[in-house]
């Protein structure tokens, strides 16, 4: 599984760099990497996060139509015929925060339960919290580099115990892109906004 897994590192960096622009492309990447990455971690025991890129796969298309067509609000269309970068609203975190306490009990009850992992609390949180990101991700808030950069570097260390070690450097410069990543989107959003009040 090491050719999938290099091939699988190199699709990644191409979705972070498209992920960093704000680029609608993003979700076309999302759909290859994780049909990849399906192969690598069932192999690799790392059953949630198998089972996460399927739900990578459905998430992807949730994401382009959400940025191309947005969600059901009517949208500006000033610059790129896709979502704008946006703020996540304030009453969002208390609810986010008790949905990733509840997938990460599901998760890891799961994992313990139903499968041979040897790290399913890890397992479980990195998860739990990925579903929170690529959501915030789907909806474009400005903030969802956050709890990537969290994921990220906990992922980092989680796959060189696991011995992935291409897809643990990957997820290593995740980790640092996050941050510029969130500075990057502060600065679209302020320019953004800057225009729209012209």
């Amino acid at each position: 599984m090491a050719y999938l897994e290099i091939l699988g590192t190199i699709i990644g960096f191409i979705y972070l760099w498209l992920e960093y622009k704000a680029s609608i492309n993003v979700w076309i990447v999302g759909i290859i990497m994780p049909a990849i990455y399906i192969f690598v971690y069932f192999d690799a025991g790392l059953y949630a996060d198998f089972g996460m890129n399927i739900y990578y796969l459905i998430a992807a298309i949730y994401g382009y139509i959400g940025w191309k067509y947005g969600f059901g609000k009517k949208k500006n269309k000033s610059k790129e015929d896709d979502l704008p970068i946006t703020h996540i609203p304030r009453r969002r975190y208390i609810q986010l925060g008790i949905i990733l306490i509840l997938l990460w009990l599901l998760i890891t009850f799961i994992l313990i339960n139903y499968t041979d992992s040897n790290v399913p609390i890890a397992d479980g949180f990195v998860n739990a919290l990925s579903i929170i990101a690529l959501w915030m991700l789907a909806r474009k808030y400005a903030e969802q580099w956050i709890p990537w950069a969290v994921v990220d570097a906990f992922s980092a260390g989680l796959y060189i115990y696991k011995e992935l070690y291409f897809t643990s450097v990957l997820y290593a410069v995740y980790a640092i892109v996050a941050i510029f990543g969130y500075y990057k989107w502060l600065k679209i959003l302020k320019h953004n906004y800057q225009e729209d009040g012209q």
